[in-house]
């Protein structure tokens, strides 16, 4: 992995943020598959790391919530007797938040639909927020107690009912930026480290690499996290800071 070039390293996180596949990754650069799934996982650890420390003390005002399913390995009904309850294979839920006016995505959690899931998913995003907020989530009721214990009164709560068959804008931009978050795909992770990888590297780009249409800047820009658009390179750079547990708020400085 070492060997691999700037050059060629850019190359294939482009592909993964923009749906590409591993194979196809692989295809295209010449890289092999350990090389860019030992790449896609040093890139996603870094940028699990560097947003965890600094979305904190955020300002948002208003946030929605909601869980995005996939599948790990092979779909639910597809999982063998013994391996059933253990959280390896089928069902996933992503469980995002978003801030509406600026379209950052503070916080997100890998995990069963559970109570527990809940709880965990809500209680980091209470941490990371400096003000009351008003939270919208959808009719899952597990929601319900998890917002509570974690915010108590001082929120305005408010759950939006979807209609079957429809779902809510964050999940339907999430599914159409990442092929893994697709229903019907083959580009879906074999395993659960490569998909939190993933998901990780997905929201970074996101956040901090992609001009928001509206915005005309990117999402961390409009919430005062950076001050430029961030480029792959910069993405890079922050797995070598990783390794030394250090990550520059700005890995151009």
């Amino acid at each position: 992995m070492n060997k691999l070039s700037i050059e060629k390293r850019t190359q294939i996180v482009a592909m993964l943020v923009k749906g590409g596949s591993i194979n196809s990754a692989c295809r295209v650069t010449g890289a092999s598959k350990n090389t860019v799934l030992k790449l896609l996982t040093e890139v996603g650890e870094a940028c699990a790391l560097h947003q965890d420390r600094f979305m904190a003390g955020l300002t948002c005002k208003k946030i929605q919530c909601d869980e995005i399913w996939s599948f790990v390995g092979m779909k639910e009904k597809n999982v063998p007797e013994e391996m059933k309850g253990v959280f390896v294979y089928g069902d996933v839920y992503t469980w995002t938040a978003i801030d509406a006016d600026t379209k950052l995505i503070p916080c997100w959690h890998v995990d069963t639909r559970g109570a527990e899931s809940a709880h965990l998913f809500i209680n980091d995003l209470a941490s990371r927020l400096a003000n009351p907020i008003q939270l919208t989530t959808d009719g899952h009721k597990m929601y319900i107690n998890a917002v509570e214990n974690a915010f108590g009164g001082d929120i305005d709560y408010v759950m939006l009912v979807k209609q079957y068959g429809n779902e809510g804008a964050l999940v339907e931009t999430v599914r159409m930026n990442m092929r893994r978050l697709t229903r019907l795909t083959n580009a879906f992770s074999k395993k659960l480290e490569n998909y939190m990888a993933a998901i990780s590297l997905h929201f970074m780009h996101y956040n901090f690499c992609q001009i928001h249409k509206t915005l005309r800047v990117t999402p961390a820009m409009e919430a005062g996290l950076t001050d430029h658009v961030w480029g792959l390179e910069e993405v890079l750079m922050m797995v070598e800071t990783a390794r030394k547990n250090v990550v520059p708020k700005d890995a151009s400085n």
